[in-house]
């Protein structure tokens, strides 16, 4: 948790030697890690809440629904006990302020998306075609940062965004191939890119009205999200269903239900959290690169036959998000080295 509390470095600790720089570089490793093993956990979970012959349980929403609640009661039992115990816990005090929460809802409305797309991706489609089914994260983070943001791309950056629908589309005709392919999913697998992509350009605007807090901000927005999907639940008759569901009095249903909005908390600060440590941009491509792990991971679990050009798909998407990386760097690093006008040149131009 001393973690949430690390600002930005300032300007100071960057130029004073190279401690500062390694001790940013381990930081950086271990909030990426820390979210690789948390989210590729909570996907396999939810794989089991949403599709499992043993449950057979219909209701995608309340999954997610459920999910939030207990992020948000585990967010408001911190913060309790962090007051109650002063020195002992470092967390935020959290107090539900309408202003605050109105501020945060443009935000919360796209977070409700994401996590709804992602698990309705994943009710449709298998955990190791899930990657290709969102792999157009970094495709969607170009064109809205042109959109939103008036942020142009280079050519070679736009080459690397090729490479990445072309994987997604040569996973899409393999999946067909094979009679697995489900439009339903891919469908939301797309969506589920966009609200991703959204979520990160958004989360560092709406930081400074949670005061910078990645707790406060988690809060919020799975607050909000409690609110705005209890209307869900009703029109798509999800609280009947659950209703005539067998296993609802049982303890080990519950607690797996439990141990999915226990990932959900930590997910969604460890995504805050890497988005904080390092950009929108890095934190998507991290997420791909976790999602192509993560296919290796399925089709082992789930002993799948895969050919060449199913997996010829995912090294398209893997190497498209890092050759977009590398060129997204190359361009920064080229900026950063550029040398400025000499002082003879400012004084002849009255600087």
């Amino acid at each position: 948790m001393a973690l949430m509390g690390a600002s930005e470095p300032s300007g100071d600790a960057e130029t004073s030697g190279e401690k500062p720089f390694l001790l940013r570089a381990l930081q950086i490793a271990l909030v990426v890690s820390l979210y690789w093993v948390i989210s590729i956990s909570m996907v396999f979970l939810n794989k089991y809440l949403l599709d499992s012959p043993s449950l057979q349980l219909d209701t995608p929403i309340f999954v997610t629904f459920y999910q939030c609640l207990v992020t948000t009661l585990l967010c408001k039992g911190l913060s309790a006990l962090a007051t109650c115990c002063p020195g002992t816990l470092d967390f935020p005090a959290l107090h539900l302020d309408l202003r605050v929460a109105r501020s945060v809802l443009p935000l919360s409305v796209v977070f409700i998306g994401m996590i709804t797309f992602n698990n309705l991706c994943l009710k449709y489609v298998g955990v190791a075609f899930y990657n290709v089914g969102r792999s157009l994260t970094t495709v969607f983070n170009v064109l809205l940062s042109y959109l939103l943001l008036k942020q142009t791309t280079s050519f070679y950056a736009l080459l690397t965004c090729g490479v990445i629908i072309g994987g997604f589309w040569l996973g899409v005709d393999q999946e067909g191939a094979e009679g697995t392919l489900s439009w339903t999913g891919t469908l939301f697998g797309m969506l589920a890119s966009l609200c991703v992509s959204l979520n990160a350009i958004y989360t560092k605007k709406v930081l400074p009205a949670v005061e910078g807090s990645i707790w406060r901000l988690t809060f919020y927005n799975n607050a909000n999200a409690c609110v705005l999907f209890l209307p869900l639940l009703l029109l798509l008759g999800e609280l009947q269903a659950l209703l005539r569901f067998p296993l609802l009095a049982s303890a080990h249903f519950w607690a797996t239900m439990t141990l999915g909005g226990l990932f959900g908390f930590a997910i969604g600060y460890v995504t805050g959290l890497q988005i904080k440590f390092t950009s929108p941009l890095t934190h998507n491509v991290s997420g791909t690169a976790k999602a192509c792990a993560q296919t290796v991971l399925a089709v082992l679990h789930y002993e799948e036959a895969k050919s060449f050009l199913w997996w010829a798909s995912n090294l398209m998407v893997l190497g498209g998000s890092f050759a977009y990386t590398w060129v997204r760097g190359w361009e920064m690093k080229r900026v950063q080295e550029e040398p400025g006008p000499r002082e003879d040149q400012k004084s002849s131009m009255g600087v």
